[in-house]
């Protein structure tokens, strides 16, 4: 019985992984930067705003993942319909905070590959 709780477990964790792909794509800085050129768009920050403060990418604004309300509370506004880009410093932020927009309805989501580290060594 134990061996198909968890056995139930790890296959909810992993197709939900999978599914969350599907909304979910990394884009390498050029492409990014070409992306969030081309239109008006919804463009997030996620690091910390100290973070935010030292640089950022004009035109983000800056949630903080960290502060799990106020983060929840912001995107609970935004169009979910809507294309949103995302960064953080190094991409593991941005990555979970993706995750949870695709739990808030969110279909088209944008991570920066290697986040902002990488967008400034363009």
């Amino acid at each position: 019985m134990k061996q198909i709780i968890i056995m139930s477990i790890f296959s909810s964790i992993f197709g939900m992984s999978a599914q969350q792909s599907d909304q979910i794509k990394v884009l390498v800085p050029s492409d990014y930067q070409s992306a969030i050129n081309s239109k008006r768009v919804q463009l997030v920050d996620v690091r910390t705003s100290s973070e935010y403060n030292s640089g950022h990418i004009k035109n983000a604004v800056n949630v903080d993942v960290m502060q799990r309300k106020a983060f929840m509370d912001y995107f609970n506004t935004l169009d979910t319909d809507e294309p949103i880009y995302l960064y953080c410093r190094s991409g593991s932020r941005s990555q979970s905070a993706a995750k949870l927009l695709v739990g808030l309805g969110f279909k088209e989501i944008y991570d920066l590959k290697g986040g902002y580290l990488n967008w400034k060594s363009k």
